[in-house]
């Protein structure tokens, strides 16, 4: 799945997204071409520009791959990408006074991710802009920060325990969503009408609270009994999956109120100014 980053290149949006396999940065080539030419069909520009280097020999155009990055209806499509490398060589074909200021930008926006890994507050930083921009509230922001280092703590606990596949991680992510919250990840996702979005994006404070106590009791639970095969991983993550039922249950007793809820970030303003719920 592609998670698409808009990035601003003077005033002008450009999509990205970063492939965290590969270590790179992908950008959309028809917004780079949309930004050096301001052509108003950047597409048929670009369509144009590969013909012409297909001509010249150039090999470029058939290297880009296509990922799927959100377009402007709020739907993701399948849009033709370019690494740095690759875009570098590019834009050295579009006659564009602001070519040299796009490689400026372009090598600032690298700088951004190599910053980011000898400082991880600035990768924190850049989410918390990020959901600041979607309409989050700062409840909810703080709210989902914790939960993504309550998060890695249980993938390393998972990891230390011997699981590395990232398919066994998703199996097991599952058992803890279906324990807690008696439904599977899919069936969460549908209920909140979400087809490739990050579940946690979409859950509100409590949902996340929840969430992250079915994590935070795995991991301790894990760290306890050392698990030493994939039976005793699982019955962890199941064993603290249901701390997190337990209280599921018992609030929905005391509240009379469901917790398990179909609000999505689509709906950001329920999300953030009625559900106060937090931990500090």
């Amino acid at each position: 799945m592609s998670n698409t980053i808009i990035k601003i290149f003077e005033d002008k949006k450009v999509r990205t997204t970063f492939n965290s396999d590969e270590e790179k940065w992908f950008f959309s080539i028809i917004d780079i071409i949309a930004v050096l030419t301001e052509s108003k069909e950047p597409r048929k520009y670009w369509n144009w520009l590969k013909n012409k280097l297909v001509d010249e020999g150039s090999e470029l155009s058939s290297n880009t791959r296509q990922l799927k990055l959100e377009s402007s209806d709020g739907k993701k499509y399948m849009t033709e990408v370019a690494d740095f490398e690759q875009l570098f060589r590019l834009i050295q074909s579009i006659p564009s006074k602001k070519v040299e200021p796009l490689k400026l930008w372009l090598a600032e926006v690298g700088k951004e991710r190599i910053d980011e890994t000898y400082d991880p507050e600035l990768a924190i930083n850049r989410a918390l802009d990020t959901y600041r921009k979607k309409g989050y509230s700062e409840e909810w922001i703080n709210q989902r920060l914790k939960t993504i280092d309550v998060r890695k703590e249980f993938t390393d606990e998972l990891q230390r325990s011997g699981i590395n596949s990232s398919k066994d991680f998703a199996i097991l992510t599952n058992i803890l969503t279906q324990t807690w919250s008696g439904l599977s990840v899919k069936e969460y996702k549908n209920l909140k009408g979400l087809t490739k979005d990050n579940l946690r994006d979409n859950m509100t404070n409590m949902e996340l609270i929840l969430n992250m106590l079915a994590e935070a009791s795995s991991t301790e639970i894990s760290k306890a009994i050392n698990p030493k095969n994939t039976k005793e991983i699982t019955n962890s993550v199941v064993k603290g999956a249901t701390i997190a039922k337990n209280a599921k249950e018992q609030l929905e007793q005391e509240t009379g109120k469901k917790i398990i809820s179909d609000k999505n970030n689509k709906d950001n303003n329920r999300i953030a100014s009625k559900d106060k719920v937090g931990i500090n």
